[in-house]
């Protein structure tokens, strides 16, 4: 499932015109870029989520040079939030009838660029209701782990705000990692999602299992990871696609 709904406000003036998933990377859209990569990982089936300029994305997905080549050996399901951006965690729990017959599943935002070797990833993910990319890269928010490297709660730095279902957790005993916006999920755990609000956010999901249920890190060696999120960040990211990725 790739995240490609949001608004793209760290865009503007671009997003005014354009959603965020075909913002171009040295003449590639974002979504083309992450599509190759899934592709290469043996990924075929996507779920791709859409509320902001929808309709642009549809019109690439029928219409594109890039799917025009690949489209044969893709299967593009659309996850429509057109009436209403869902958050991530809404957003998964939309697409639900989507992801009938499949046991788990990997996430990526659309904004994403990194070196992650995907099928790695996502062999390392058996036998965990979730398991979440992380990086050592400076952040004021955190994801914190035990030693076990198992979710046991999230922090802000800047704010002092802690979430946990441990009561008596000491952040700075904990390992601290940023979250990368790459992760993956069993199906079992989606129905506990049906009594939250519509709109929720899927760390405070995996928060509130993470005491009964195995959540855990993957740390790659050597990763490399940008979050292609501002207009100056544009040109960096050109540069870092034909550095790392083989697309």
């Amino acid at each position: 499932m790739i995240f490609a709904a949001g608004l793209g406000t760290r865009l503007k003036p671009l997003t005014d015109h354009m959603p965020k998933a075909l913002v171009p990377i040295g003449g590639k859209p974002l979504l083309e870029i992450v599509i190759k990569r899934l592709m290469q990982a043996g990924f075929d089936d996507l779920i791709i989520n859409i509320h902001h300029f929808a309709d642009q994305i549809e019109e690439w997905a029928r219409t594109s040079d890039f799917m025009a080549q690949h489209g044969d050996a893709l299967k593009i399901h659309f996850s429509d939030e057109r009436k209403d951006l869902l958050e991530t965690g809404g957003g998964v729990r939309h697409a639900r009838p989507l992801l009938r017959g499949c046991d788990r599943f990997l996430i990526h935002n659309v904004d994403i660029l990194s070196n992650v070797n995907l099928q790695a990833f996502y062999a390392y993910g058996q036998g965990a209701v979730a398991t979440l990319l992380v990086s050592d890269r400076p952040t004021q928010r955190y994801l914190l782990f035990n030693d076990d490297m198992r979710l046991v709660g999230w922090t802000n730095l800047k704010t002092g705000e802690l979430k946990s279902p441990y009561p008596d957790l000491i952040p700075h005993r904990c390992h601290r990692l940023a979250f990368a916006g790459i992760h993956q999920m069993d199906t079992s755990i989606l129905p506990l999602m049906d009594a939250w609000p519509d709109h929720f956010s899927i760390i405070d999901f995996y928060l509130s299992l993470c005491a009964k249920y195995k959540i855990h890190a993957y740390i790659q060696p050597g990763l490399r990871l940008m979050d292609v999120g501002k207009l100056n960040t544009l040109a960096e990211a050109e540069t870092f696609a034909n550095t790392y990725l083989c697309i």
